[in-house]
């Protein structure tokens, strides 16, 4: 059985950080392409950054979040991180980690995605 376990989430004021991270167990996490995605109330889930899995990582990041945000992994661990840095209020949301371990190729779509995890909130004061 694949677990996506979040942690890391919590308050903090604008211009801020958080690093969230997302552990792996139930599948061969280096193969696997991972994802985070949050979700805001009233809004629908989007995409945020994912890394590609296999060798000669790929990383890819929304427009909201370039510059600010950075994905990685540690494939010793099994798992994957979110560092978020000049944190904003509009990045309020629940966030979701996720794994794809049909392809290691980077996606940008949750259709796309195989595993979840059941999230963790992050609020951005102002």
């Amino acid at each position: 059985q694949v677990q996506l376990v979040e942690s890391g989430g919590g308050l903090v004021q604008a211009g801020g950080s958080l690093r969230l991270s997302c552990a792996v167990s139930g599948r061969t996490f280096s193969n696997c392409a991972m994802g985070w995605f949050r979700q805001a109330p009233g809004k629908e889930r989007e995409f945020v950054a994912a890394i590609s899995g296999g060798s000669g990582y790929t990383t890819y990041y929304a427009d909201s979040v370039k510059g600010r945000f950075t994905i990685s992994r540690d494939n010793a661990k099994n798992t994957v991180y979110l560092q978020m840095n000049s944190l904003k209020p509009e990045d309020t949301a629940d966030y979701y980690c996720a794994a794809r371990d049909s392809n290691p190729m980077v996606v940008l779509g949750p259709m796309d995605y195989d595993y979840w995890g059941q999230g963790t909130q992050v609020t951005v004061s102002s």
